[in-house]
């Protein structure tokens, strides 16, 4: 029998903050829009350029992650499934859109790129995806333990064979 694939890989900015919302079960899903773009010469050696839009929807965990992340202008490589979805809208009419439903994201640029400031404490490092992150938000980890206090260190007098062999190490 033969395989089908359904896979769609971007590398766009995101035109758009993300919206995160939460299904009446309590699923969290994100949507946002990428942009990318294409550049051509004609015939006569007129450069041209067209955009195109890309709707993307992120569920779960991957949704947060996005809405905690993402801002309108970043640069993001996203990977995920066409999915084609159909409604009838409030006059009657019917609707249909096509969307990336997201498995991965990597954020390709720095804040510092987008808004002319340092990244801030507690910032993700720009080239992180969200499969280096694993299942949790770093704000989840386990509270780390209280650090032992340390005892004060006793010093000992250095013996009379180290004093004599640190005195001849003097250039003087």
């Amino acid at each position: 029998m033969a395989r089908s694939l359904n896979k769609a890989q971007l590398i766009g900015n995101l035109t758009r903050d993300p919206e995160l919302r939460f299904t009446p079960q309590g699923t969290a899903v994100c949507t946002f829009s990428v942009a990318t773009n294409r550049q051509w010469k004609t015939e006569s050696g007129e450069k041209k350029e067209d955009v195109e839009f890309h709707r993307i929807v992120a569920w779960n965990k991957l949704a947060e992650l996005c809405a905690q992340l993402l801002t309108k202008g970043r640069k993001v490589y996203v990977e995920g499934r066409l999915q084609t979805r159909s409604w009838e809208g409030q006059d009657g009419a019917k609707r249909q859109t096509t969307e990336i439903v997201l498995s991965d994201m990597v954020i390709l640029d720095s804040r510092r790129d987008i808004g002319g400031q340092d990244a801030g404490v507690g910032d993700v490092p720009a080239d992180l995806g969200v499969s280096d992150v694993g299942d949790s938000f770093p704000e989840e980890k386990a509270p780390k333990k209280p650090a032992k206090p340390k005892k004060p260190a006793i010093k000992k007098a250095p013996s009379k064979k180290k004093k004599k062999e640190a005195e001849e190490d003097i250039p003087f």
